[in-house]
């Protein structure tokens, strides 16, 4: 589509996307999640949907993570909002000049993305972050169309090898170079496919991904593109 029809094509698929109830195992969890709730977000009412990407519409780097947190997007309704990863995540973002604050904390809170989109294969949260490949690959299709709305993309920051795999599959890479945190993979029509670490707690809290890290691999993406 031209630049000016971008932001209704998405808005379009997004209501595709949250009103999805394709897997049962997903759709069961997800709901079952916002009914009992975690005693910290006691009175809030859970998105419990399919969670959209967000960001640009005019993005030159698109970041993709896993599948949306129990209690955080799937809480929230916006990618890496409301829990641990989401804090380092656009903590980062911000460091490096793709988001206008620090933090993402619901829907409407005014964060404003600049030249990123952050998206993720699986749009429900899956119980033990653990989609199964047919969850994986009925939602395949929601990522290969979004991705094909966003043509000013140039890179694409892989986080984690979940996210790895899925992006190489809907580019096209073959053969898969080996995933590994900093690793610069060629992909068809220029582009590039940025591995780091998934922002996961298990990650950030064990200093196996540190802010420098993180960081540098956006630096890196952001010149790239």
């Amino acid at each position: 589509p031209s630049p000016a029809a971008v932001p209704a094509a998405l808005a379009a698929l997004e209501a595709e996307v949250t009103s999805c109830r394709a897997c049962p195992r997903l759709v069961a969890w997800r709901e079952q999640v916002a009914l009992e709730r975690r005693a910290a977000f006691r009175e809030e009412e859970y998105w419990a949907r399919p969670v959209p990407g967000f960001g640009d519409p005019a993005a030159r780097v698109v970041i993709v993570g896993l599948a949306p947190a129990a209690h955080g997007a799937n809480r929230t309704g916006r990618m890496f909002t409301g829990d641990r990863s989401g804090l380092f995540l656009y903590a980062a973002l911000w460091r490096t000049g793709f988001a206008s604050r620090p933090e993402s904390v619901s829907r409407d809170d005014g964060l404003v993305l600049t030249g990123a989109w952050i998206t993720a294969p699986v749009r429900c949260a899956p119980p033990a972050n653990k989609p199964t490949p047919g969850e994986r690959d009925r939602c395949r299709p929601f990522l290969e169309r979004e991705l094909a709305l966003l043509p000013g993309v140039r890179v694409f920051v892989a986080l984690g090898q979940f996210g790895y795999q899925v992006l190489c599959g809907v580019l096209g890479v073959r053969p898969r170079p080996r995933f590994g945190h900093g690793a610069e993979v060629e992909a068809p029509g220029g582009r590039t496919i940025m591995c780091s670490y998934h922002v996961s707690q298990q990650n950030t809290f064990t200093g196996k991904l540190t802010e420098p890290m993180l960081d540098a691999v956006l630096l890196r993406a952001r010149a790239l593109a």
